[in-house]
């Protein structure tokens, strides 16, 4: 009998909650349609599909052909669809109850599309934790598939690919397929033949292996120069299926569920904690993420057995590489548990709707995909957090409170407040900033700045500038476009020159001393001198009241004593919040101080690419919100953002100078490296000389103005 092979395909298709419209409408022109269109061309070829939630909603609300067209397919059986959680949320990062309710929504929305219930799950970014089986086979689930990296982890040689393996937890018994890595290299990336040649030379007598190919359907001709290799005159997928058909007498294409009703595991695994291998080398710090690198590239370029040991960092190590997946991590669990408490009914439906929305994956990592540093799907997460959070306030009857809890896990207790109108978070320990500052109705995460951080992928930009002669992108050998990962493009040049670090983290209401000769361009640029130690000091919560905290810290301004106590109060009402930020100060000391004492406040408005929309507003006068300005003896000044229905008066007391700048972050992403505004730091400071013995009181009130509520209007809605 001549050798005969099986190949499963698994294209994953994804948009994350936040997108703009018009990528999902360019990435379905150039990847999703013709995909579709092209299975429709060659009935012989069979393979699954995934599409998550946010793509699924919005292919019924703007492409609901689409979605009869691939029912057909999955009916004809010529397609089999991928379940998992339905917003693709990191199975990993979430509580059990969540865990199962995402996957079971996406069961259900899949089934009413096609009938049928979906069998295998796709997991989000590959993240695997040797409890998910429990949780995947709660929600109906009998497989999923995982990277080559996950089982070389796991021991598996890179010959033993060829099927699928079992797993279990607590006696869940799970079947688990493994993506092949000559597979994923060659498809779509290298020629025909070379794919076919690769399946030839692993078939055998008995026809009991199958090549499982699991990767990004974007890759087919929304990746940089991917769509005419893959539908113009390279004209790849259908070339490539023409194959599959022509030598179907060896050759046979099958869904995973297909494969497993007729062929019996090759054995059993045990998958440690992974991911696949880039997210391992992401989730380093920098500095290690350098020498990581190097190491990994060496020992594949050699050939050295070094490399299937490899594996870089644990994607939890996320949430310490970057505050701010912490805080949006921490700020679910607590959303979460608010919702898991609130009783059946519509109310809890409607929340629960916005806390899976909130657990969409993209903003709780960060590498070449995605990620915390996507700005405006950052706001966007947190909205539907803060939205979750609201509506079980409201029915738990804890729109108000004040408590002292360890709101992101450190060990150490932080300052929650909550109003009608807005929550914030205080952390004491570091400067005893604002780490959130949410208002209510607007659904608006006013302080989800970001700091600006060194990135391995920096040096890469570094390198690329000082060459300055490398073109936009190498389209590779033989004409086939290039891995996204070995693209180096820019969006504009001397970009290098742009990369400032932050050596503080950018929380709200921070008291800074500095340098009296301080300049805005270097308070801009992150090289102003500090002269006390009140910005990151440890400050003691003195009072703690409904809408009140108060907090002090005896420290050091220029080498003498000073004490200082921060009083932040909360007021108004829903759509009328108030800040109010309150210093006095003590010096103790015997020598006099001379220096710029301010307020540092970060403020995320949506402003990026001079948003019209978002502004400062100085004596009447509008300013783009991502633009630098200074302005001195000033008693007001406004931002706000229109679209977002929120206006702020910041009132200094006595009047202050105002220095404002953009936080800009340099990230690179499959379109290349780019500024991307995370939001604007404000400084409102005042020359000071304090004597001897001397006291000053200064402080800062913030009235926000909330134009629409949306919680109000999604209730009518509903009514």
């Amino acid at each position: 009998m001549a050798p005969r092979i099986s190949l499963a395909l698994a294209i994953h298709n994804h948009q994350p909650v936040g997108n703009f419209g018009w990528v999902f409408a360019q990435v379905y022109d150039e990847a999703y349609l013709p995909m579709l269109e092209a299975l429709e061309r060659h009935r012989g070829v069979r393979l699954s599909l995934h599409y998550t939630g946010p793509l699924l909603e919005w292919l019924a609300a703007e492409r609901p052909a689409f979605l009869e067209r691939l029912g057909a397919l999955v009916r004809g059986d010529q397609v089999e669809l991928l379940g998992g959680g339905l917003y693709e949320p990191i199975l990993a990062s979430l509580p059990e109850h969540d865990r199962i309710d995402q996957l079971a929504r996406m069961a259900a929305r899949l089934e009413g599309i096609t009938g049928r219930r979906p069998k295998g799950a796709w997991l989000a970014e590959r993240v695997w934790e040797p409890d998910l089986p429990t949780s995947l086979v709660s929600a109906g689930y009998q497989w999923t598939i995982l990277d080559d990296q996950h089982f070389r982890a796991a021991a598996i040689p890179e010959a033993n690919l060829w099927g699928a393996y079992t797993t279990e937890d607590q006696g869940q018994l799970l079947s688990v397929f493994g993506t092949e890595q000559g597979l994923r290299y060659r498809i779509p990336f290298g020629t025909v033949e070379s794919v076919i040649d690769y399946l030839r030379d692993h078939a055998t007598e008995g026809g009991e292996r199958v090549g499982m190919m699991g990767d990004d359907g974007e890759k087919f001709g929304a990746w940089p120069t991917t769509h005419a290799h893959c539908w113009g005159d390279g004209r790849w997928v259908d070339r490539f299926f023409e194959a599959l058909e022509a030598n179907a007498s060896w050759l046979s294409t099958v869904t995973p569920s297909e494969w497993l009703e007729r062929e019996p595991p090759i054995g059993r695994v045990y998958v440690p904690t992974s991911s696949y291998m880039e997210m391992g080398e992401w989730a380093l710090p920098a500095d290690e993420t350098v020498v990581f690198h190097g190491l990994l590239h060496e020992a594949i370029e050699r050939h050295k057995p070094d490399a299937r040991w490899l594996r870089g960092g644990f994607w939890r190590n996320f949430q310490v590489k970057y505050r701010e997946v912490n805080d949006l991590h921490k700020q679910m669990l607590r959303a979460s548990g608010k919702v898991a408490a609130m009783p059946d009914g519509p109310a809890r439906a409607a929340a629960l709707d916005h806390l899976h929305r909130g657990q969409s994956n993209d903003c709780y990592w960060h590498g070449l995909f995605g990620g915390i540093y996507i700005s405006h799907m950052r706001l966007a997460t947190l909205e539907h957090l803060i939205a979750a959070e609201d509506a079980a306030d409201a029915v738990l009857g804890t729109l108000r409170e004040a408590r002292l809890a360890d709101l992101d896990m450190d060990g150490r207790p932080e300052v929650y407040l909550a109003e009608r109108g807005q929550v914030v978070t205080v952390k004491p320990n570091e400067g005893a900033g604002i780490g959130a500052w949410d208002v209510r109705a607007a659904r608006h995460a006013l302080a989800a700045v970001l700091r600006r951080r060194p990135e391995a992928y920096h040096e890469t930009l570094r390198a690329h500038d000082a060459k300055a002669a490398r073109p936009a992108a190498d389209t590779g050998a033989g004409g086939a476009p290039a891995s996204i990962h070995d693209i180096v493009m820019t969006k504009e040049a001397r970009l290098s020159d742009h990369l400032h670090y932050d050596d503080h983290e950018r929380r709200s209401a921070l008291v800074r001393f500095l340098d009296p000769g301080a300049t805005p361009e270097q308070y801009a640029t992150a090289r102003e001198r500090e002269v006390g130690d009140f910005r990151d000091g440890e400050f003691t919560v003195d009072h703690l009241a409904p809408g009140q905290v108060s907090l002090s810290r005896e420290g050091d301004v220029l080498g003498q004593p000073v004490g200082l106590s921060k009083t932040i109060r909360l007021g108004g009402g829903r759509l009328d919040p108030e800040l109010i930020a309150e210093l006095e100060l003590h010096h103790r000391g015997t020598e006099p101080v001379e220096a710029r004492l301010g307020l540092e406040f970060g403020i995320h408005l949506l402003g990026g690419g001079g948003n019209p929309s978002a502004w400062y507003d100085l004596r009447g006068e509008r300013t783009a919100h991502d633009g630098s300005g200074t302005a001195r003896g000033v008693d007001a000044i406004g931002f706000g953002n229109d679209w977002v229905a929120v206006a702020v008066t910041a009132r200094p007391e006595p009047a202050a100078d105002a220095w404002w700048s953009p936080i800009e972050t340099v990230s690179n992403s499959e379109s290349g490296f780019e500024r991307v505004y995370q939001g604007s730091a404000l400084l409102l400071s005042w020359p000071v000389r304090l004597e001897p013995g001397a006291a000053r009181r200064f402080a800062v009130r913030l009235k926000v103005a909330v134009a629409r509520d949306r919680d109000a209007e999604e209730r009518a809605a509903r009514a």
